[in-house]
Parts: structure tokens; C-alpha cells; sequence
């Protein structure tokens, strides 16, 4: 039976964690209080450098093999845009910038209900 990419990747994703927390386990080398520690220093703005090298480690090699499977199952992988371009390729342009005869984008904030001037001076 063939699978849908979205089966796929949720095997991936789901084999990926697996594979972290297995890694992290391995970061702490067994002690409770080094894993609590690691785990608490992820957050959102945590960048690969700032992980434990065995973490570093799985996520590439499940990079690794989240390719080479999708690969296995007949999806070709290819940048976004197309075919792969050959290694003499010219680069592709950027996306066109504003121009000098363009305004900046300002945010625009909403007053509240009543003009927001302070207390009423109604009687």
C-alpha cells in the first residue's frame, strides 16, 4: 500500500523525537538533574549550536534519513522553485525590493473605544 507524503513525515517527525529525547538522555550521561537542565535551556530562540553535541548528532542523521526515506518511497526532493539547477547555473535574482519611490509600511494602532484621552469629563 502506498502512503501519503503527510503519513510519511509524521513517521519522521514522530521518529525524529523519539531519536532527541533518546539524545538527550545520552547528553546527560544518566544524571536526572543534567537532563532537567538541558531540557529547560531549549526554547524558542535555542539554535543548533546551543544543543549537546549527541542531540547535534541525531538531528542530523535524522535529516539524513527523512530524505533518504521520502527518496525510497518515489518523492523527489528539489528546491522550491523547480529542478535542480546545474552546478554552472547563474544565481537566482532576489525578490524586488520596495524602490526609493515606495513608503515604508507603518503599523497602524487602533485608539481604544472613546478617543483613549483619559477619564470622561461628562457629569
Amino acid at each position: 500500500m502506498t502512503k501519503s507524503a503527510t503519513e510519511i513525515m509524521g513517521e519522521i517527525v514522530a521518529a525524529a523525537t523519539i531519536d532527541a529525547v533518546v539524545a538527550f538522555k545520552a547528553a546527560s550521561k544518566g544524571v536526572p538533574n543534567a537532563l532537567l537542565r538541558d531540557l529547560g535551556a531549549v526554547h524558542p530562540n535555542t539554535t543548533v549550536a546551543d544543543l549537546p553535541a549527541e542531540l547535534r548528532a541525531a538531528i542530523a542523521s535524522g535529516v539524513r534519513a527523512a530524505f533518504t526515506r521520502l527518496q525510497k518511497e518515489g518523492y523527489v526532493i528539489a528546491p522550491a522553485g523547480g529542478a535542480s539547477p546545474g552546478p554552472n547555473a547563474p544565481p537566482r535574482p532576489r525578490p524586488a525590493s520596495r524602490g526609493p519611490g515606495k513608503p515604508p509600511v507603518v503599523e497602524v494602532k487602533r485608539r481604544p473605544p472613546g478617543g483613549g484621552k483619559g477619564p470622561s469629563t461628562t457629569r
